[in-house]
């Protein structure tokens, strides 16, 4: 991610039946496994899972793109999501030369397609760390990455797909934080899948995209990230509202991302960054587990099983 004011940060299953079914889908690899008001009594979303789910992934160590520890972690992602009865697609793409990465969506329901996603890799180096010392460190990443995909695979468990009327996908980036170090570049995940949203084996045509990122902190203030679509942030931030997270994700304008929902902006897809970039631990090496909490992981992800739930309703306006 990048701010637009300021310099900011921007394998293989070892299965024969994944590559015998990712011939038969193009670029992607199958793992196929199998509206109404919600009441906050019917939002099932648990904060505690979802920090189970941090914990999980900073257990397998830096999440670095090709790396084993990485590849590891994906895979896990995958059998969670598998488990779950999400058909499971891989993107396989190169970042850089004899770098591997990939892509990861679930897919969920019928009817028109929205896109929830949050980027699955960590930062090669703690770079912005306030001891020079760190500089060559790995960031550990439980908010920035490990954040995002717990919610996104909490939302698997408890979301009501069906209530929603939607196709939703659930969509893992790879390569989002390593701009700003040479070779690199930001978002590299999420504009390989935009660029090929055409061969995409579902979810092709989404209605939008709501991306979630570095949500966790415990000291939560999310605010409107300002080049998102209008009318998304106000039907997300509505709904915050009436569930009682004003405080939290605050209907107040404050930074412009460079992040996953860019390319689908650019490609003129309506998209949203739920965002909380007033995080002091970003890439360092203290961005760790007792920085997250459980009850902030829950807004964010009750707010979005509540929305996706009454069908993700907007007006488009701005």
């Amino acid at each position: 991610m990048e701010s637009l004011t300021r310099s900011i940060r921007g394998y293989s299953i070892e299965l024969s039946l994944l590559l015998a079914l990712a011939a038969a889908v193009g670029y992607f690899g199958y793992l196929g496994y199998g509206l109404r008001q919600p009441t906050p009594d019917a939002i099932t979303f648990s904060g505690e899972e979802a920090l189970a789910h941090v914990q999980t992934q900073l257990e397998f160590g830096p999440r670095i793109t090709g790396s084993d520890e990485h590849i590891a972690m994906g895979d896990w992602v995958i059998r969670e999501l598998s488990e779950g009865g999400w058909e499971v697609f891989i993107q396989p793409f190169e970042p850089l030369e004899s770098i591997s990465a990939r892509n990861i969506l679930a897919v969920s329901g019928s009817g028109p397609e929205v896109i929830i996603g949050a980027h699955y890799d960590s930062r090669i180096f703690a770079d912005a760390d306030p001891d020079s010392a760190n500089h060559t460190k790995p960031v550990p990443g439980a908010n920035d990455g490990a954040s995002g995909v717990a919610v996104l695979l909490e939302l698997a468990r408890s979301l009501d797909v069906s209530a929603s009327g939607k196709t939703v996908c659930l969509v893992f980036f790879d390569a989002e934080d390593n701009g700003r170090i040479p070779g690199w570049d930001w978002i590299l995940g999420s504009r390989y899948f935009v660029s090929r949203l055409s061969a995409l084996p579902k979810c092709s045509n989404p209605e939008f995209a709501v991306i979630v990122d570095m949500i966790g902190d415990a000291d939560q203030q999310v605010y409107r990230e300002t080049n998102s679509t209008g009318f998304l942030v106000d039907a997300i931030w509505a709904t915050a509202a009436e569930l009682g997270y004003g405080d939290t994700i605050v209907n107040e304008p404050r930074f412009a991302m460079l992040d996953d929902h860019t390319p689908f902006l650019q490609a003129g897809i309506p998209a949203a960054d739920m965002i909380d970039f007033d995080y002091p631990y970003w890439h360092t090496v203290d961005d760790t587990l007792d920085k997250v909490s459980a009850e902030s992981l829950a807004r964010i992800g009750r707010t979005l099983e509540a929305w996706l739930e009454k069908g993700a309703p907007y007006t488009r306006g701005n």
